[in-house]
């Protein structure tokens, strides 16, 4: 059994790593727009407001905004079908709460979709990926308020109305389940923000997470979760065609040993992790072992009726997430704990990492794809998935970026062999295909793109874009369906 014969191939992007333009178009502040840049040992840092003395990479990112009819083209030149983005609220609604949305930016996407539209590529939209827009999280705390609701929920029609015409697929909350992960998912998923002038932030060192308040985050996630259902009845209103999604952040756990108690942990690690999330979405309600996790993690949730019958009534149509790499679970407290984006655990013996300590498991994916199947029986879609590298350019202007290209290879192999297996799977938008900033570090270094933007962690450059050895090799991937890998 091959590829689907309607698969989706594309690439997917965020509008605060990749579309800039922060200061024209009426455009608001994002929370994004007040992280500074960072490095793979250097942490980012969350600034009370613009700060002089910061680079700010959202600002300006790698210019969609100028640039996306050269980058479509680009797209539709390795025939791209899907094109996975994300409407920036602040865009939209510059501070959230403005009795009309702000022209400009309905016409900048609109335009966004026109051009898609000319080269048939499907756009898939998420609704926030990290851009809550900035006053919002000074105002209400971010998600933590039910009032948050209200507000998405009014943007949401907004857009679903503009774009019908243009959008048939979209996704709620980017990698919703963040939220339950602790400090970065309070900024990135939930718009809790840290006191101070500028506190450090992100992934690539150890931050202070004494301020986290478990009670607050999971009360967020909650009313992310009644706004994602309510959104998804919205947009079957507005749009009968529409197909509405979820986004999980993958998190492929293994047991450290075959220990029963690291079997148990790495049990633990995917409940928590993927089926919280998950089972709400696509099932309707919250799993049997919640109360179990409440408890463990002092939260009590005032979940009224309204709120179970909403959720049981919001189901997503499929169940999309992102999948970079895989960890281990143990109890022992003595293992030291490898790097890996928001899924830290002890290294795998049996794995090699990237540089930036990611590890690299191609066979982690067809496990997670057969394991997310068995238990939703959704039709699944893989939305992000890629290999951070620094890339170099030669003098004749080429990128010989084989390790990408290996990387990718392995894991569309590993989704063929889900497929075979019984596996719905309707599409693949790897990560990043045009370079962009990194959320983890805000730097431009670690690059995933099948095209070179021309432009340094500094924010220097010309912004041009070059295509890389792994820009042909797609090519031929999507052109013969998956076939010709090589």
């Amino acid at each position: 059994m091959a590829f689907r014969s309607d698969f989706l191939w594309g690439g997917a992007t965020a509008a605060n790593q990749y579309e800039g333009g922060m200061q024209e178009g009426g455009k608001g502040l994002s929370v994004p727009d007040v992280m500074s840049g960072g490095t793979r040992m250097t942490p980012r840092y969350i600034t009370n407001g613009i700060l002089p003395g910061y680079h700010y990479p959202s600002h300006e990112a790698v210019d969609f905004y100028h640039h996306y009819k050269e980058d479509i083209a680009l797209y539709a030149e390795m025939g791209f079908q899907c094109f996975r983005m994300s409407i920036n609220w602040a865009r939209i609604y510059p501070t959230g709460e403005e009795a009309k949305p702000n022209q400009e930016g309905l016409d900048f996407y609109r335009k966004v979709f026109e051009e898609c539209k000319k080269y048939g590529i499907k756009p898939l939209v998420t609704l926030s990926h990290y851009e809550l827009p900035y006053h919002l999280a000074k105002k209400y705390g971010g998600w933590a308020d039910r009032k948050l609701i209200e507000l998405f929920l009014r943007y949401c029609e907004t857009v679903f109305t503009e774009y019908k015409e243009y959008v048939k697929h979209w996704i709620t909350f980017n990698e919703i389940n963040i939220l339950a992960m602790g400090v970065y998912g309070n900024i990135m998923g939930g718009g809790i923000l840290p006191e101070g002038e500028a506190v450090a932030v992100g992934t690539a060192v150890t931050v202070d997470e004494s301020w986290d308040i478990p009670q607050r985050r999971y009360t967020a996630l909650h009313h992310q979760l009644l706004a994602s259902a309510k959104a998804v009845q919205m947009a079957h209103q507005i749009d009968p065609e529409s197909k509405v999604g979820c986004m999980i952040l993958g998190r492929m756990a293994y047991p450290y040993t075959c220990n029963p108690e690291d079997a148990l942990k790495a049990q633990q690690v995917m409940r928590h992790a993927n089926y919280y999330c998950g089972d709400v979405q696509a099932r309707g309600a919250y799993p049997s072992f919640a109360k179990w996790l409440w408890k463990k993690e002092g939260v009590t949730l005032e979940i009224t009726k309204e709120d179970a019958d909403t959720l049981k009534n919001g189901t997503v149509d499929f169940v999309s997430f992102s999948y970079y790499s895989s960890t281990t679970a143990t109890d022992d407290p003595t293992v030291p704990i490898a790097a890996g984006n928001m899924m830290r655990g002890p290294a795998n013996p049996y794995l090699t990492s990237s540089d930036w300590g990611w590890t690299i498991d191609p066979k982690g994916l067809h496990y997670y794809l057969n394991e997310m199947y068995d238990r939703y029986q959704k039709p699944l879609m893989v939305v992000e998935n890629g290999l951070g590298a620094e890339d170099k350019v030669e003098e004749d202007g080429s990128i010989h970026d084989t390790y990408r290209i290996e990387y990718l290879r392995e894991h569309i192999r590993e989704m063929e062999a889900a497929t075979e297996e019984g596996v719905d799977l309707m599409g693949y938008t790897m990560w990043g295909c045009t370079d962009l900033i990194s959320a983890s570090t805000g730097e431009m270094a670690k690059r995933y793109g099948f095209i070179y933007v021309n432009k340094d962690n500094e924010g220097n450059g010309d912004m041009s874009r070059l295509r890389k050895d792994s820009f042909y090799w797609y090519k031929k991937v999507i052109a013969s369906n998956g076939k010709d890998l090589e």
